[in-house]
């Protein structure tokens, strides 16, 4: 028997390689699939009404479309903190997941204007109750995120820095993908399926 010596490899590897990112798919799949059911529910909901809003007014377009600059923009300091997770270098990781962060609480402060511009309470009637439940589900997607982002920030300024938080900080970049493309359907569908006639 041919034993070979594994100690010099890598602990961790990027991208498909390494078990987090098997997770982070997972949960992608999952959680986009709960999404995919909340938006088919709008419209379900929509196909049986005579009036959609059911006698209120649509969102305003205001809150809503700013917070979509602001998590499109994100993603350019988003893919600039990913990339310097993948190169080890320490510094631009601690810039971009820090602006990154920024991008994020800015979302979820805009996030309370937009949650009080909707034209309509959760408790309201079936459309209200949809369109407070796809913000909702995105608001917690969103929530956690930037929470994980600021634990993996705070991890940067530590001594308990090993390779495997660049691993880590890879993966939060791609479901940070996730959150942002996931919101574009949403906000069509909020904001535009309460337009369309």
């Amino acid at each position: 028997m041919n034993s070979k010596d594994v100690r010099e490899l890598p602990s961790y590897r990027f991208s498909h390689h390494a078990l987090t990112w098997w997770g982070t798919m997972g949960v992608i799949a999952i959680e986009g699939t709960v999404f995919a059911l909340a938006v088919m529910a709008y419209y379900y909901l929509r196909s049986h009404s005579n009036t959609w809003p059911m006698s209120m007014k649509p969102p305003e377009l205001l809150w809503g479309t700013l917070n979509t600059v602001v998590l499109v923009a994100s993603g350019v300091p988003n893919h600039l903190a990913k990339k310097a997770a993948e190169a080890h270098d320490i510094h631009g990781v601690r810039l971009w997941l820090g602006v990154s962060l920024l991008f994020g609480l800015a979302f979820i402060v805009v996030r309370c204007f937009e949650f009080a511009a909707l034209n309509c309470r959760w408790d309201s009637n079936a459309y209200g109750s949809i369109v407070w439940v796809l913000l909702g589900l995105h608001t917690t997607h969103l929530v956690t995120d930037v929470y994980d982002s600021a634990v993996l920030y705070g991890l940067f300024f530590t001594d308990k820095l090993d390779g495997k938080r660049f691993v880590d900080v890879s993966e939060n970049a791609v479901y940070w993908y996730f959150v942002l493309a996931a919101w574009l359907p949403i906000y069509f569908t909020i904001y535009f399926g309460a337009r369309a006639v």
